[in-house]
């Protein structure tokens, strides 16, 4: 319900395809979207602000490297004889503004859990955040409190990984179908079929 309102209100069906989570990226989003121009927008669902707050702890926020020169580690067995020497380095780490080959980031949330002193909580300060109420005829209202910056070196995706995804989207649409009829198990449960 809350991804449907994200695709029909916010991004405005300018998109080619949105599949909910999704590992695409390297890192789990809860909504992915590939624009009309090939660039990805990862959308994260929060419930709560705790859940909130743990997002800027996930691995997706934090870009690591090997640096310096390395140095040997040596594996003993009982005896003390070694057997086996690793080149082990000191690793830096820095914060992303984006997900890896994300171009806009968002977190979607109800609004009730929502106040501005999270702005400064999040993951990044590049990422959107919708917030989501819901309407009197029972359904979901979706507004923009801050926009994305999107990432200018983010590239565009080739169209056989737009493909990739769309394939996946569709995989994912047929086992949604097959999970509301009775007695049906999705593809991805049974032998022969695909994990997601």
């Amino acid at each position: 319900m809350i991804a449907r309102a994200i695709a029909q209100q916010t991004f405005n069906r300018k998109y080619l395809v949105m599949v909910p989570n999704c590992n695409w990226t390297g890192y789990e989003c809860d909504l992915l979207a590939v624009t009309e121009n090939l660039r990805l927008i990862d959308v994260e669902i929060k419930i709560s602000r705790a859940d909130l707050r743990a997002d800027a702890k996930k691995d997706k926020w934090w870009r690591r490297r090997s640096v310096g020169l390395p140095h040997v580690v040596e594996d003993t067995n009982e005896s003390g004889r070694v057997i086996r020497r690793r080149h082990v380095y000191a690793e830096h780490f820095e914060i992303r503004e984006w997900p890896a080959k994300v171009w806009k980031h968002y977190y979607a949330m109800p609004r009730e859990i929502w106040t501005d002193t999270l702005f400064d909580e999040l993951g990044s300060p590049a990422s959107g955040v919708l917030l989501l109420d819901r309407d009197p005829a029972g359904g979901v209202t979706v507004r923009v409190a801050r926009s994305a910056t999107p990432n200018r070196d983010a590239e565009k995706i080739s169209p056989a990984a737009a493909m990739d995804i769309a394939r996946l989207a569709s995989l994912r649409m047929w086992e949604a179908y097959a999970a509301m009829q009775p007695g049906t198990t999705p593809a991805s449960k049974t032998e022969g079929g695909s994990e997601l």
